[in-house]
């Protein structure tokens, strides 16, 4: 009877796109009995160990770590950053005060129920009504928040086959998401042809994906698949990547502007005007050195911006030369655009959206020829550009024609580099620059990790670009 009413409900969802949420809970219960003996054992080739000792698909690339994020809020520039938590934090991607209610001293039997007050953690704030520079920590945000990532595991059929998943917010409960055969962008079974698009609310801890013929019962820390039999085909587990380039060392002879991540940028490596949030240099800043070809490394963070679409989510941009963008923008889990994280400015798009979720700290690897003039001002060679996003090659050494969106006019005189402000509180850190005028012969991108910023490692490789 019990399952009857399953298999009803399911095959409803199937042809309305949409599994009501008022009913998630149920099913999950019913759904756990049928999926414990999918479990992956710990054992099996290709799995890594997660916190909390269950076992993940493991993917080509490290599991994203965030880093410490400042506020531009004063009331806020030290607090979780500061504590015990924050360690755990850089390992688990959880909120601070989830960290702490896991971790924080436990009160011994003997203790007397009036002494034994516990501090509460205290309350992230966002910057602005909707935006955040820190992950949420309470109520419904929070559990938004927790629902933002990407998801691995194999179908459960004898023919098994890579399933991903993506998944972001857009406010108020509601999601979006993107499934995919053969794994995450970066991987080398990532198969984009295979994309299927995925709406859903969450209900408590409980989010309802659907818009093909299965339906997902996502946690924040799983995903399982249930098809219209009320089969589970497939479970799925949080996976945390991160850039091989993040926390790159600067090579010997490179231009330093930022680098020490204790300490504040050196403003004079910046035109007047540049700002800092804390320890981090803050949009809209310009780079003192000007340069015809170089080498670009810098690593950004875009807040969490549920409630905001497109060019209005966590916008900012590498303007080369103050003439051709390197587009920022919060682009995790949607189509390549034109305008997209990775994508030249309205130019041309990213060959692949390497974008990690919010919060997350992330990496650029640019490497840049400027345009050549003749002696009578006519061009006589485009501007050429190849990118990298998180250690993923997304433009191959594409031809700029002419500037992008609002860049400067080309000329034969170079301009300074400039970080775009697009009124959203994107973060930097750890810029530095090869100028190949000076110093030609050195390898790009960098391949080595500074370990203390990395919990673990990652089997995404970048390629290098011929000196």
């Amino acid at each position: 009877m019990l399952r009857n009413y399953f298999v009803t409900v399911t095959r409803r969802s199937a042809r309305c796109g949409l599994v009501r949420c008022g009913i998630a809970a149920g099913l999950l219960m019913l759904v756990a009995g049928s999926s414990g003996a999918q479990e992956t054992s710990p054992d099996e080739k290709g799995t890594v160990r997660t916190e909390s000792n269950e076992t993940v698909s493991k993917p080509d690339s490290k599991p994203t770590t965030p880093a410490k994020a400042s506020q531009s809020n004063s009331t806020q520039s030290k607090s979780a950053t500061a504590s015990a938590g924050q360690s755990d934090s850089a390992k688990t991607n959880l909120p601070a005060n989830t960290l702490k209610a896991q971790n924080g001293p436990k009160a011994s039997e003997n203790d007397n129920a009036d002494s034994a007050v516990e501090s509460k953690p205290e309350v992230a704030q966002p910057v602005r009504p909707g935006v955040w520079t820190v992950p949420p920590n309470k109520s419904e945000p929070a559990a938004d928040f927790q629902m933002i990532g990407e998801f691995v595991g194999e179908t459960t059929d004898e023919s098994p086959k890579r399933l991903a998943l993506q998944i972001r917010a857009v406010g108020s409960g509601q999601f979006e998401a993107r499934q995919t055969e053969g794994g995450l962008p970066g991987e080398a079974g990532f198969d984009e042809s295979t994309t299927i698009r995925l709406i859903g609310r969450r209900s408590g801890e409980t989010l309802v994906l659907s818009g093909a013929t299965d339906a997902l019962f996502v946690t924040p820390e799983r995903c399982t698949i249930i098809n219209a039999n009320a089969n589970v085909v497939a479970n799925l587990q949080r996976v945390r990547r991160a850039s091989p380039t993040l926390g790159a060392q600067p090579p010997k002879d490179a231009i330093v502007l930022y680098r020490d991540p204790k300490q504040p940028p050196r403003l004079s490596e910046f035109l007047p005007g540049a700002k800092t949030d804390g320890d981090l240099l803050a949009e809209g800043a310009l780079l003192q050195p000007l340069l015809q070809d170089f080498d670009l490394h810098l690593e950004f963070m875009i807040p969490h911006m549920p409630e905001m679409r497109e060019q209005k989510r966590g916008n900012s941009g590498v303007y080369l030369q103050s003439r051709y963008e390197c587009q920022v923008l919060d682009s995790f889990g949607t189509d390549r655009v034109f305008n997209g994280l990775g994508s030249l400015y309205r130019i041309k798009p990213a060959d692949i959206n390497m974008a990690f979720p919010p919060l997350t700290w992330q990496t650029y690897d640019i490497r840049f020829t400027a345009a050549r003039f003749n002696a009578d001002g006519t061009k006589r060679s485009p501007a050429r550009v190849t990118s990298y996003v998180n250690g993923v090659r997304v433009q191959n050494d594409v031809e700029l024609h002419g500037p992008t969106g609002h860049g400067e006019p080309e000329s034969p005189e170079p301009l300074p580099t400039k970080l775009q402000n697009h009124n959203d509180p994107v973060r930097y850190r750890n810029i530095w620059i090869i100028d190949r005028g000076l110093t030609p012969g050195i390898a790009f991108p960098p391949k080595q990790v500074d370990e203390a910023s990395v919990a673990t490692t990652t089997a995404t490789q970048s390629s290098d670009v011929s000196p």
